[in-house]
This record gives C-alpha cells, structure tokens and sequence, in this order.
C-alpha cells in the first residue's frame, strides 16, 4: 500500500480510531444502560509494516440475554479493522506527495 513507517503519534491516533469505531458501532447497536462491560484492546506490533491486534470484550445486561454478543463483538472487530484501512490509506496517500 506503500504505508510509511509509523511515528508514535500516528500509531496512537490510529489505535484511537480503532477504538473509537468498535465503540460507536457497539452504542450504536445497544444502549450504554445496557452494557456491563465493555473492554476495547488495540495493540500495535512494529511501525513498518505495523501489525494491528483488536480486542472486544462485551458483557450485557441480563435484559440483553437473548442478544448474541459474539456477533456484536465480532462486528465491532471488524469496524475497527475497517477504519484502520482507512486510516492507513491516507497515510499512504500523503506520503506519495
């Protein structure tokens, strides 16, 4: 994709991207009352290439029980990946100027 190697700003801005898009996606789909815990990890391995691990731990309410929250949590994960690439791609854009 021709990334550039990443500074310690850029990979806490993109861990907080992630972050930020799992957590919405999750609130977006269950009220925050409802939610007992959640837990989002992302943790980066290198800078070039970066190797990204996204981490989502959801309990719900016992109200919520028949709600499948591996899905959820499985959607969240891929939200956050997806705005990963996005972030990645315009790093990526930049650096070819």
């Amino acid at each position: 994709m021709g990334i550039p190697e990443l500074t310690d700003e850029q990979v806490e801005e993109l861990c907080g991207t992630a972050e930020k898009a799992a957590r919405g996606y999750i609130l977006s789909k269950i009220p925050s009352e409802r939610i007992s815990l959640l837990n989002i990890t992302v943790d980066t391995e290198g800078s070039k290439p970066v190797t990204v691990n996204v981490d989502v731990e959801v309990t719900l309410s016992p109200l919520m029980k028949s709600y499948d929250v591996k899905k959820l949590a499985n959607e969240a994960t891929e939200k956050a990946f997806e705005s990963i690439e996005t972030y990645l791609r315009k790093l990526a854009c930049k650096s070819t100027r």
